[in-house]
Protein backbone atom coordinates (compact mmCIF):
# COMPACT_ATOMS: atom_id res chain seq x y z
CA UNK A 1 0.00 0.00 0.00
CA UNK A 2 1.49 3.70 -0.99
CA UNK A 3 2.09 5.51 2.07
CA UNK A 4 0.14 8.75 2.72
CA UNK A 5 1.89 12.13 2.27
CA UNK A 6 1.91 15.46 3.11
CA UNK A 7 3.62 18.13 1.11
CA UNK A 8 4.39 21.74 1.52
CA UNK A 9 0.81 22.74 0.95
CA UNK A 10 -0.25 21.70 4.46
CA UNK A 11 0.97 24.10 6.66
CA UNK A 12 -0.38 25.84 9.58
CA UNK A 13 1.25 28.49 12.42
CA UNK A 14 -0.90 27.77 15.21
CA UNK A 15 -2.00 24.77 17.18
CA UNK A 16 -6.57 24.32 17.30
CA UNK A 17 -8.33 21.46 17.02
CA UNK A 18 -10.65 23.48 14.67
CA UNK A 19 -8.08 22.76 11.97
CA UNK A 20 -9.59 20.35 9.09
CA UNK A 21 -7.15 17.54 8.74
CA UNK A 22 -5.26 16.79 5.80
CA UNK A 23 -6.52 13.16 5.64
CA UNK A 24 -8.00 10.68 8.31
CA UNK A 25 -5.55 7.29 8.71
CA UNK A 26 -5.91 4.25 10.56
CA UNK A 27 -3.93 3.41 13.41
CA UNK A 28 -0.64 2.29 12.23
CA UNK A 29 -0.34 4.45 9.30
CA UNK A 30 3.14 5.04 8.12
CA UNK A 31 3.10 8.77 6.83
CA UNK A 32 5.89 10.76 4.01
CA UNK A 33 6.14 14.16 5.05
CA UNK A 34 7.84 16.74 3.18
CA UNK A 35 9.00 19.44 5.37
CA UNK A 36 10.24 23.02 5.06
CA UNK A 37 12.63 24.32 7.69
CA UNK A 38 11.79 26.43 10.77
CA UNK A 39 11.50 29.34 9.14
CA UNK A 40 9.86 28.33 6.08
CA UNK A 41 12.91 28.25 3.43
CA UNK A 42 12.98 31.66 3.93
CA UNK A 43 16.61 31.55 4.56
CA UNK A 44 18.76 29.51 1.66
CA UNK A 45 22.38 28.87 1.17
CA UNK A 46 22.66 32.59 -0.71
CA UNK A 47 20.89 34.11 2.34
CA UNK A 48 23.46 36.43 4.11
CA UNK A 49 23.58 37.62 7.64
CA UNK A 50 22.28 41.40 6.74
CA UNK A 51 19.05 40.00 5.39
CA UNK A 52 17.81 38.28 8.50
CA UNK A 53 16.31 41.33 10.29
CA UNK A 54 14.37 41.96 7.57
CA UNK A 55 12.86 38.29 6.98
CA UNK A 56 9.32 37.65 7.67
CA UNK A 57 9.29 36.70 11.60
CA UNK A 58 5.57 35.49 11.12
CA UNK A 59 6.89 32.01 8.96
CA UNK A 60 8.79 31.02 12.02
CA UNK A 61 8.49 27.23 13.32
CA UNK A 62 5.80 26.01 10.48
CA UNK A 63 3.91 22.83 11.29
CA UNK A 64 2.34 20.65 8.19
CA UNK A 65 -0.53 18.32 8.63
CA UNK A 66 -2.53 17.97 10.75
CA UNK A 67 -3.80 14.39 10.25
CA UNK A 68 -6.68 12.76 12.18
CA UNK A 69 -6.42 9.22 13.53
CA UNK A 70 -10.00 7.17 13.26
CA UNK A 71 -11.00 6.77 16.74
CA UNK A 72 -8.75 8.73 18.97
CA UNK A 73 -10.41 10.36 22.07
CA UNK A 74 -9.24 12.45 24.78
CA UNK A 75 -7.46 9.67 27.16
CA UNK A 76 -5.87 8.04 24.24
CA UNK A 77 -2.35 8.34 23.36
CA UNK A 78 -0.75 8.63 19.88
CA UNK A 79 2.65 6.72 19.64
CA UNK A 80 4.96 8.45 16.94
CA UNK A 81 7.50 6.38 15.53
CA UNK A 82 10.68 7.79 13.53
CA UNK A 83 11.37 5.52 10.50
CA UNK A 84 13.06 7.60 8.03
CA UNK A 85 14.48 11.53 8.31
CA UNK A 86 16.38 12.65 4.97
CA UNK A 87 17.75 16.13 5.33
CA UNK A 88 18.32 18.80 2.61
CA UNK A 89 22.48 18.72 1.33
CA UNK A 90 22.35 22.36 3.18
CA UNK A 91 21.47 23.51 6.41
CA UNK A 92 21.88 27.05 8.35
CA UNK A 93 22.80 28.27 12.36
CA UNK A 94 21.67 31.49 12.89
CA UNK A 95 22.07 34.29 15.87
CA UNK A 96 18.92 36.67 15.84
CA UNK A 97 18.67 39.88 16.79
CA UNK A 98 16.62 39.70 20.65
CA UNK A 99 15.94 35.75 20.85
CA UNK A 100 18.50 33.06 22.32
CA UNK A 101 19.65 32.56 25.67
CA UNK A 102 22.22 35.32 25.62
CA UNK A 103 20.36 37.53 23.54
CA UNK A 104 21.68 40.38 25.58
CA UNK A 105 25.17 39.36 24.78
CA UNK A 106 24.60 38.52 20.99
CA UNK A 107 22.54 40.75 19.63
CA UNK A 108 23.30 39.65 16.00
CA UNK A 109 22.67 38.79 13.47
CA UNK A 110 25.39 35.93 12.56
CA UNK A 111 24.69 33.44 9.87
CA UNK A 112 26.46 29.92 9.15
CA UNK A 113 25.21 27.91 6.03
CA UNK A 114 26.24 24.20 6.36
CA UNK A 115 27.29 21.86 3.41
CA UNK A 116 24.95 18.60 4.52
CA UNK A 117 26.31 16.45 2.21
CA UNK A 118 28.35 14.47 4.19
CA UNK A 119 25.08 13.63 6.76
CA UNK A 120 25.84 9.88 5.26
CA UNK A 121 29.39 9.83 6.70
CA UNK A 122 28.04 10.85 10.18
CA UNK A 123 29.11 14.84 10.50
CA UNK A 124 29.04 18.30 9.20
CA UNK A 125 32.09 20.09 9.12
CA UNK A 126 31.59 23.28 11.46
CA UNK A 127 35.43 24.94 10.84
CA UNK A 128 38.47 22.93 9.41
CA UNK A 129 39.71 20.40 12.40
CA UNK A 130 35.77 20.50 14.15
CA UNK A 131 33.44 18.07 12.51
CA UNK A 132 29.59 18.27 14.22
CA UNK A 133 28.31 14.23 14.84
CA UNK A 134 24.94 14.89 12.45
CA UNK A 135 21.47 13.32 14.52
CA UNK A 136 19.01 14.34 12.11
CA UNK A 137 15.56 14.43 14.14
CA UNK A 138 12.36 16.52 14.14
CA UNK A 139 11.83 19.87 16.30
CA UNK A 140 8.19 19.97 15.77
CA UNK A 141 5.98 16.87 16.44
CA UNK A 142 2.28 17.31 18.59
CA UNK A 143 -1.29 17.09 18.38
CA UNK A 144 -4.22 19.22 18.40
CA UNK A 145 -4.88 21.43 22.07
CA UNK A 146 -7.90 20.33 24.11
CA UNK A 147 -8.82 23.63 24.44
CA UNK A 148 -10.51 26.26 22.21
CA UNK A 149 -8.87 29.15 20.16
CA UNK A 150 -5.43 29.03 18.40
CA UNK A 151 -2.01 28.79 20.05
CA UNK A 152 1.39 29.69 18.94
CA UNK A 153 3.58 26.63 17.46
CA UNK A 154 6.54 28.52 18.69
CA UNK A 155 6.78 26.73 22.18
CA UNK A 156 6.49 23.16 23.48
CA UNK A 157 3.18 22.34 25.30
CA UNK A 158 1.81 19.16 26.84
CA UNK A 159 0.77 18.09 23.86
CA UNK A 160 3.74 17.86 22.31
CA UNK A 161 4.13 20.94 19.81
CA UNK A 162 8.15 22.81 19.05
CA UNK A 163 10.26 20.43 22.00
CA UNK A 164 13.78 20.72 20.24
CA UNK A 165 14.08 17.18 21.56
CA UNK A 166 17.55 16.06 19.82
CA UNK A 167 17.07 12.49 21.48
CA UNK A 168 14.28 11.96 18.80
CA UNK A 169 15.92 10.40 16.11
CA UNK A 170 15.30 7.62 14.10
CA UNK A 171 14.43 4.44 15.58
CA UNK A 172 13.11 6.47 18.50
CA UNK A 173 9.41 6.57 19.64
CA UNK A 174 7.43 9.78 20.83
CA UNK A 175 4.21 8.91 23.09
CA UNK A 176 1.60 12.10 22.97
CA UNK A 177 -1.39 12.59 25.15
CA UNK A 178 -4.50 13.08 22.77
CA UNK A 179 -6.30 16.46 23.73
CA UNK A 180 -8.87 16.48 21.14
CA UNK A 181 -10.84 14.36 18.82
CA UNK A 182 -9.23 12.63 15.77
CA UNK A 183 -5.76 13.65 17.69
CA UNK A 184 -4.34 15.94 14.49
CA UNK A 185 -1.01 15.25 14.73
CA UNK A 186 1.33 17.82 12.81
CA UNK A 187 5.11 17.90 12.53
CA UNK A 188 8.28 20.16 11.13
CA UNK A 189 11.35 21.86 11.94
CA UNK A 190 13.92 19.50 10.74
CA UNK A 191 17.62 19.43 12.57
CA UNK A 192 20.34 17.98 11.37
CA UNK A 193 22.42 18.25 14.66
CA UNK A 194 21.59 19.75 18.29
CA UNK A 195 22.82 20.25 21.14
CA UNK A 196 20.64 19.54 24.62
CA UNK A 197 19.02 23.54 25.13
CA UNK A 198 19.54 25.01 21.38
CA UNK A 199 20.98 27.68 23.68
CA UNK A 200 21.64 30.36 20.53
CA UNK A 201 17.87 29.59 19.28
CA UNK A 202 19.00 27.67 16.50
CA UNK A 203 20.52 24.57 15.68
CA UNK A 204 21.32 22.77 12.18
CA UNK A 205 18.02 23.97 10.61
CA UNK A 206 17.26 21.85 7.03
CA UNK A 207 14.32 20.97 5.35
CA UNK A 208 14.03 17.26 6.09
CA UNK A 209 11.84 14.54 4.15
CA UNK A 210 10.36 12.25 6.85
CA UNK A 211 8.58 9.04 7.72
CA UNK A 212 6.77 8.14 10.75
CA UNK A 213 3.96 5.40 11.85
CA UNK A 214 1.15 6.95 14.25
CA UNK A 215 -0.36 4.70 16.58
CA UNK A 216 -3.18 4.59 18.75
CA UNK A 217 -2.83 3.24 22.04
CA UNK A 218 -5.32 3.13 24.60
CA UNK A 219 -3.62 1.97 27.86
CA UNK A 220 -0.95 4.50 28.86
CA UNK A 221 -3.08 6.66 31.18
CA UNK A 222 0.59 8.16 33.05
CA UNK A 223 1.56 9.56 29.52
CA UNK A 224 -0.12 13.46 30.44
CA UNK A 225 2.62 15.26 28.59
CA UNK A 226 5.41 13.85 26.06
CA UNK A 227 7.28 11.22 26.96
CA UNK A 228 9.83 9.25 24.31
CA UNK A 229 11.77 6.08 24.22
CA UNK A 230 15.58 6.25 22.86
CA UNK A 231 16.58 4.29 19.03
CA UNK A 232 17.75 0.89 21.11
CA UNK A 233 21.43 1.29 19.29
CA UNK A 234 21.83 4.64 20.47
CA UNK A 235 24.56 3.99 23.01
CA UNK A 236 26.32 1.43 20.12
CA UNK A 237 26.32 4.28 17.14
CA UNK A 238 29.16 5.84 16.84
CA UNK A 239 27.61 9.23 15.97
CA UNK A 240 25.72 8.85 19.22
CA UNK A 241 28.95 8.65 21.38
CA UNK A 242 29.77 11.47 23.15
CA UNK A 243 33.07 10.43 24.42
CA UNK A 244 35.05 12.50 26.75
CA UNK A 245 34.00 15.86 27.54
CA UNK A 246 34.81 19.63 28.84
CA UNK A 247 32.08 21.06 30.51
CA UNK A 248 31.43 24.47 32.33
CA UNK A 249 29.44 24.69 35.11
CA UNK A 250 27.16 27.59 35.99
CA UNK A 251 26.12 27.83 40.02
CA UNK A 252 23.13 30.53 40.27
CA UNK A 253 20.00 30.51 43.07
CA UNK A 254 17.90 31.05 39.77
CA UNK A 255 18.13 28.10 37.36
CA UNK A 256 17.97 30.24 34.25
CA UNK A 257 20.96 32.55 35.28
CA UNK A 258 22.86 29.27 36.50
CA UNK A 259 22.14 28.24 32.91
CA UNK A 260 23.56 31.20 31.30
CA UNK A 261 26.74 30.79 33.36
CA UNK A 262 27.22 27.23 32.26
CA UNK A 263 26.86 28.38 28.34
CA UNK A 264 29.04 31.48 29.63
CA UNK A 265 31.79 29.47 30.72
CA UNK A 266 32.00 27.32 27.87
CA UNK A 267 31.94 29.93 25.21
CA UNK A 268 34.99 31.35 26.82
CA UNK A 269 36.80 28.39 27.03
CA UNK A 270 36.16 27.73 23.28
CA UNK A 271 37.64 31.45 22.22
CA UNK A 272 40.68 30.76 25.14
CA UNK A 273 41.57 27.04 24.15
CA UNK A 274 39.88 26.67 20.69
CA UNK A 275 40.81 30.11 18.77
CA UNK A 276 37.10 30.61 17.77
CA UNK A 277 35.80 33.95 17.70
CA UNK A 278 32.60 34.47 20.35
CA UNK A 279 29.96 34.49 17.72
CA UNK A 280 31.22 30.78 16.30
CA UNK A 281 31.55 29.49 20.15
CA UNK A 282 28.17 30.83 20.97
CA UNK A 283 26.71 28.61 18.07
CA UNK A 284 29.14 25.70 18.14
CA UNK A 285 27.61 25.44 21.69
CA UNK A 286 23.98 25.98 20.36
CA UNK A 287 24.56 22.36 17.51
CA UNK A 288 26.39 19.86 19.74
CA UNK A 289 26.62 21.38 23.78
CA UNK A 290 24.39 19.34 26.13
CA UNK A 291 22.98 21.24 29.01
CA UNK A 292 22.72 19.24 32.03
CA UNK A 293 21.37 19.83 35.61
CA UNK A 294 23.86 18.37 37.50
CA UNK A 295 22.95 19.78 41.07
CA UNK A 296 18.74 20.55 41.90
CA UNK A 297 18.57 20.00 45.41
CA UNK A 298 21.43 21.67 47.71
CA UNK A 299 19.07 25.08 48.16
CA UNK A 300 19.85 27.76 47.60
CA UNK A 301 21.92 27.06 44.30
CA UNK A 302 21.31 25.13 41.05
CA UNK A 303 24.66 23.65 38.89
CA UNK A 304 23.57 23.62 35.52
CA UNK A 305 26.64 22.07 33.00
CA UNK A 306 27.25 22.65 28.88
CA UNK A 307 29.45 19.99 27.96
CA UNK A 308 31.15 20.12 24.90
CA UNK A 309 32.22 16.51 23.29
CA UNK A 310 36.09 16.66 22.42
CA UNK A 311 35.72 14.49 19.47
CA UNK A 312 34.40 16.68 17.29
CA UNK A 313 38.37 18.33 17.31
CA UNK A 314 39.23 16.00 14.52
CA UNK A 315 43.01 18.16 13.84
CA UNK A 316 43.87 17.09 17.58
CA UNK A 317 45.51 13.74 18.88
Amino acid sequence: MAHAHINHSNIHFRWSKNLSPVLTVKSGAELDFDLRDGFNNLVGPDTTAAQLPSLDYSQVDPAFGPVAIEGAEPGHVVRVDILELTPAPYGWTAVFPDFGLLSDEFRGPHLKIWDLTTVSEGYAEFNKGIRVPTRPFLGVMGLAPGQPGELSTIPPYDWGGNMDCKHLTVGSTLYLPVQAPGALFSCGDGHAAQGDGEVCGTAIETPIKARLRLTLEKDKPWVKSPHFLTCPEAEARADHRRGQEYAAVGIDADLLEATKKGVRGAIDWLCADKGLAREEAYMLCSVVGDLKVVEAVDMPHYAVACSIPLGIFVDEK
